[in-house]
């Protein structure tokens, strides 16, 4: 069982919504709208990405990294340094 497993249909939801944002997107840019208003769209878009990223990542820490420090030694170093990178990773994008 994953961490996100008790919220899979919010996140569902949430994606795809995000995939109708995406598609919206792409009509934009076909119908030729305004830069701007395109870019707004992508903004929001981006954000509802890094929304649903950072709740994964919050239960990933509560559910797979505490159940991995209880059960100690190397696994919950991995599971601990998989976590960071993880961040690492979402902090630069």
């Amino acid at each position: 069982m994953h961490g996100y497993t008790d919220n899979k249909e919010d996140h569902l939801r949430r994606l795809r919504r995000i995939e109708g944002q995406v598609r919206g997107l792409q009509r934009m840019i076909e119908n030729d709208d305004y830069c701007i208003d395109v870019l707004t769209q992508i903004s929001a878009a981006t954000r509802a990405l890094q929304s649903v990223s950072l709740n994964l990542l919050d239960e990933h820490l509560k559910h797979c990294v505490s159940q991995a420090i209880t059960e100690g030694g190397t696994t919950a170093d991995e599971k601990i340094a998989e976590a960071s990178n993880a961040i690492a990773r979402l902090v630069r994008s």
